[in-house]
């Protein structure tokens, strides 16, 4: 089951969020304060953040940016970040705070789904180099 972390002071963000994530097999961790996202993430390692543009006292930018320094610095694990706009003007904003997606509010359930979806799902494995390596070694024990 994959953990996400919902940031958003107003109700019906978070409310809409977890309505869309219902169906799936995702458990649904709620703050509504921008300051609290670190210590959540910390606590509860989600696989994915989903962040409000605008939280009170520290905005969705601001918690991506802190996320992101707290990750470098080995204080918190890494996480995947959904960023949720309040206007199409602002995905400048998200590629600056290094968001994996965003998406412009109010969002449609569907969309929502799939792009959680798309960032939880594994990222594509390495090529095999096992193969090669015993080959090699092979190579170097008939010499």
């Amino acid at each position: 089951m994959a953990t996400v972390l919902v940031a958003a002071d107003g109700q019906w963000v978070r409310d809409q969020v977890r309505t869309a994530l219902a169906a799936s097999d995702t458990s649904v961790i709620e703050v509504t304060r921008g300051q609290d996202v670190r210590v959540a993430v910390a606590e509860f390692a989600p696989e994915l953040v989903i962040l409000d543009m605008q939280i009170a006292n520290m905005g969705g930018v601001a918690a991506a940016i802190d996320l992101h320094l707290e990750a470098e610095a080995g204080r918190v694990p890494e996480t995947r970040i959904l960023l949720l706009l309040d206007r199409e003007h602002d995905r400048f904003l998200a590629k600056r705070a290094a968001a994996d997606a965003e998406l412009v509010k109010p969002v449609d359930p569907g969309t929502l789904r799939r792009t959680v979806r798309r960032l939880l799902a594994p990222a594509p494995a390495a090529p095999d180099t096992e193969p090669l390596a015993a080959a090699d070694a092979e190579a170097d024990a008939t010499v």
